[in-house]
């Protein structure tokens, strides 16, 4: 059998690298990539979760790790719930089914600490609907394991970067808190999960050490030989970026103690320099 990735995108495509290099045959489902694809190693199925869907193999490891494409016009309920029920409707039950969500089904928005075991109350439409997606998922497959993702940077994907270097002030609280998670620590996290993750557990993704916005916007300048991060208040009717809305601190001791990973970025100031050195 193989392994399935629905969602092959900025971490997806490495867990398909990582998982090929440990020689497993790899399938992903694509609405229009798939010479792009097959050139990478992986198998493409041509399918669409929120319209026509390929018959799909029984796969040994599934990860699902959908996120929203602005582009596509549809709307973040349609992607999230719609898709995720179409793909179920079809999906052969999997030895394993990783599914990637966030940390926005948290609501705390004081600082607390949250963990696995803290409340889910989230206050923002789109964490109330990503929380939907876990419990629909668990409604249909008990066994999958989620896990809630930090933000994730990297190469190519460094949050704010173009404003930074520009000078451009930053909307919002410059004291509340950011949780991150580098993308191969990430992809770290989706292996553990798939060779030592408990059935039907949920797993935080992050690193070490929450950030406020201030420190991690200051050392990103910094590095850019930038001018230094400025902030200013959220305008009439101008909201945060998702992973900026929330503010509290994440812990990720089942991350480390259950799944044993070790991170390689488990601090957000080697995790940037190495985002931002040149890609081989």
């Amino acid at each position: 059998m193989s392994n399935l990735i629905i969602g092959c995108g900025y971490l997806g495509r490495r867990v398909a690298k990582a998982w090929l290099a440990q020689g497993k045959r790899v399938q992903a489902l694509t609405r229009g990539n798939g010479e792009e694809l097959r050139a990478l190693g992986i198998e493409p199925l041509q399918g669409d979760i929120l319209g026509a869907l390929p018959d799909f193999p029984q796969a040994e490891t599934v990860l699902y790790a959908v996120g929203m494409d602005r582009s596509s016009g549809r709307s973040f309920r349609e992607v999230y719930i719609n898709g995720l029920r179409n793909v179920l409707d079809v999906l052969p039950t999997p030895t394993r089914l990783i599914h990637v969500s966030s940390t926005s089904v948290y609501g705390q928005t004081n600082g607390e600490e949250v963990d696995e075991h803290s409340p889910t109350e989230p206050v923002e439409e789109n964490g109330q609907i990503v929380l939907e997606a876990e419990r629909l998922l668990r409604s249909r497959i008990p066994d999958a394991m989620i896990l809630r993702f930090a933000g994730i940077y990297g190469p190519d994907r460094v949050i704010r970067r173009a404003a930074i270097e520009k000078g451009e002030p930053l909307k919002g609280d410059a004291d509340k808190w950011l949780n991150l998670i580098h993308v191969e620590d990430g992809v770290r996290a989706v292996l553990a999960a798939e060779e030592r993750g408990r059935s039907g557990e949920t797993y935080l993704v992050a690193d070490d050490q929450p950030v406020r916005r201030r420190d991690f916007y200051s050392f990103l300048a910094t590095l850019l030989g930038a001018p230094p991060a400025q902030f200013e208040p959220l305008g009439p009717g101008q909201t945060a970026l998702p992973h900026e809305s929330g503010n509290r601190r994440t812990r990720n001791w089942k991350l480390r103690e259950e799944l044993e990973v070790a991170l390689v970025y488990p601090q957000y100031q080697e995790g940037l320099r190495a985002a931002l050195e040149p890609m081989q």
